[in-house]
């Protein structure tokens, strides 16, 4: 029986109008794919441009994966968002403190999208066995395993965890954006349907 209660993500940026919003739509829009109702993604920034829409050339990107950029209004981060999230991506390291900052117990629960993307990677290598009818329940569990193998899935180069804010710096900065978070987002979303078994 799938449980109730979808898998809760949220993408975390600064102004949640370039790159959480691109994440969480393509996130959703993946998701829904794979089990419809199984997860909610949401998205919130630390220095939220409250009420405001997706910047037009993260609409474009959304759009060319087949997202929506619709019907979106961007949200300062809180501790009750967060107490309402079952894993938190956030797009820097600098993102994860300022989440951590707010609420502590989510450390374990905290990761760069880039990073998590890696962990699963690793995890995927040494075989999924899939979740069956608890979907939800198989992801609650996932944060914890993908924290245990962390070691084994370490960037190069710190900069490699972060996603570039490419607020108000043109086409190329967009461009570099998408180059860094269209992977991690793919890598996750072929995670999700090897553990639903599809």
């Amino acid at each position: 029986m799938e449980s109730p209660q979808p898998f809760r993500i949220l993408t975390v940026c600064t102004g949640n109008i370039c790159r959480s919003p691109v994440a969480e739509r393509l996130l959703q829009a993946g998701l829904d794919q794979v089990r419809p109702g199984a997860f909610e993604v949401r998205s919130a920034g630390t220095r939220a441009m409250v009420g405001e829409p997706i910047q037009p050339p993260s609409a474009t990107i959304i759009q060319a994966f087949n997202g929506s950029p619709d019907h979106f209004a961007a949200r300062q981060l809180t501790p009750k968002i967060l107490r309402e999230t079952d894993l938190v991506l956030a797009m820097t390291a600098a993102h994860r403190g300022e989440v951590l900052q707010l609420d502590a117990s989510l450390l374990k629960r905290t990761f760069t999208v880039r990073e998590f993307a890696r962990m699963l990677a690793v995890l995927e290598e040494k075989g999924v066995e899939p979740a069956g009818d608890d979907l939800a329940g198989f992801w609650r569990a996932l944060p914890a395993r993908a924290a245990s193998v962390r070691h084994l899935a370490l960037a190069q180069d710190a900069a490699d965890n972060d996603v570039i804010d490419p607020y108000r710096r043109g086409d190329e900065a967009y461009a570099q954006m998408e180059d860094e978070l269209a992977p991690a987002l793919l890598g996750i979303l072929r995670f999700a349907r090897i553990s639903a078994g599809s």
